[in-house]
């Protein structure tokens, strides 16, 4: 199934203690890349909710998961300092003041804005009760995000497909025109030979005059890579008739797609087949920044 690697999905569960609320958001990556922002009171569970994500709803992409919980009593909480990190963290304010010459506005309030200063320490509760909670809009959030991610594969298929067949049938009318264009040149060829052994005066071998002939007409041939783009087009649909992920197969695709088409420009002498594969390679572009996106 194609899925997309661009998605969003959000939950919010109401619980007797603490509401909570998840958003979930991912753009394409090369590799599975998790960032959870959440209070640092459940900080604990970080590692296992990236697993879960993982698990759950990605092969891969960039993920950035938010994490809101409001509690419903007063102190959910004992609030400290981290007097470490102070000192540390006023000694270079007073760097900052003293070699720079800054203005000193060190307070109370701009000091506590440093979220590593003020250390909340969560009141003991059960762990396993905190990732239930949090599991439980975790779902909510992945069920939207997943349906997200597969009417978005489903847009970008079916743009992939139209824009695929597209090429297919400009590979076909190249086809056409090489095959004209084929017995054409070779005739070409022959006359021109032909004609300067003539204004040369040097005896006409025909059998070497067909041999090169032949030869020419050979290197400008591109039967085989209108081959390979057949082949091609057949695994394009094998690919996203896949249970797995097809998205880096379909990349690597691509680029054999490109390498197709780049040759037979570079081959064709005939000025119909050099403006479709103008033609063919935007498609292709086109084709290539879609695929980009799925997973």
């Amino acid at each position: 199934m194609v899925m997309s690697m661009t998605a969003f999905g959000r939950a919010k569960t109401v619980g007797e203690k603490k509401d909570i609320t998840i958003e979930i958001k991912s753009v394409n990556s090369r590799f599975f890349d998790c960032n959870v922002k959440m209070p640092r009171t459940y900080s604990f569970l970080e590692e296992k909710i990236k697993n879960y994500i993982k698990t759950q709803a990605v092969g891969r992409a960039k993920v950035d998961c938010y994490i809101t919980v409001e509690s419903h009593s007063e102190l959910e909480g004992e609030i400290t300092v981290d007097r470490d990190y102070l000192e540390s963290y006023l000694g270079a304010l007073r760097v900052l003041r003293d070699e720079y010459g800054l203005a000193d506005d060190i307070s109370v309030m701009s000091v506590a804005r440093n979220e590593g200063v003020l250390i909340c320490r969560k009141s003991e509760e059960d762990p396993n009760e905190d990732w239930e909670q949090i599991k439980l809009c975790l779902d909510e959030a992945l069920a939207g995000y997943r349906e997200m991610r597969r009417a978005e594969g489903e847009r970008l298929l079916a743009d992939i497909t139209e824009k695929i067949e597209k090429v297919r049938v400009m590979s076909e009318k190249i086809s056409e025109f090489s095959e004209s264009d084929k017995s054409g040149y070779r005739a070409k060829l022959e006359a021109r030979l032909r004609s300067i052994l003539d204004d040369n005066s040097v005896e006409i071998d025909e059998n070497r005059i067909l041999t090169e002939c032949a030869i020419w007409a050979d290197k400008i041939a591109i039967d085989e890579e209108l081959v390979r783009l057949r082949s091609h087009f057949d695994s394009f649909y094998e690919l996203i008739g896949l249970d797995e992920p097809p998205g880096r197969k379909l990349d690597f695709l691509l680029q054999e797609f490109n390498r197709e088409t780049n040759t037979i420009g570079s081959k064709c002498n005939n000025s119909q087949i050099a403006h479709i594969v103008v033609d063919m390679k935007g498609e292709l572009e086109k084709i290539r920044e879609q695929v980009q996106n799925i997973e």
